[in-house]
């Protein structure tokens, strides 16, 4: 199993209407090394769902429903997308803030490809998101 974050601003698509989905093609990606995160994503892989710009926190925890497919947005150009489904919110958000501040998630890509859409976590980063956010899986 792999591990991964996305990222997206609440206001364009928050967890709240991600749960309320129920599921959803994560769509719009349009970076070369997302991308290529997006095509290595497998069916069942744990994300972390982080709101972006605003908020700088992960709220919540989703699956990857469906591998990489072509992504149905895409005017031109190779480009994919995955289903995700929502599978809990965390019992405390953790901020950008306690991510830079733990001396564990400090390699974390989020820190140092903050502008990339779609980052692979190592399952030590996943474990210690999980501890900082009191949540169970």
């Amino acid at each position: 199993m792999n591990f991964w974050l996305v990222k997206s601003e609440p206001a364009a698509y928050g967890w709240a209407q991600f749960v309320k989905d129920g599921k959803t093609a994560w769509t719009g990606v349009r970076n070369y090394q997302a991308r290529i995160n997006l095509r290595t994503m497998k069916k069942g892989d744990s994300v972390c769902f982080y709101h972006s710009v605003t908020e700088k926190q992960i709220v919540g925890l989703a699956r990857v429903a469906r591998e990489a497919y072509p992504d149905p947005t895409a005017a031109e150009g190779d480009w994919s997308c995955v289903d995700l489904e929502p599978v809990q919110p965390m019992a405390r958000p953790v901020s950008l803030e306690a991510i830079k501040a733990d001396p564990a998630l400090r390699e974390m890509k989020l820190l140092k490809q903050s502008r990339l859409s779609v980052t692979p976590l190592t399952p030590a980063e996943f474990g210690r998101l999980l501890v900082l956010g009191g949540t169970k899986v």
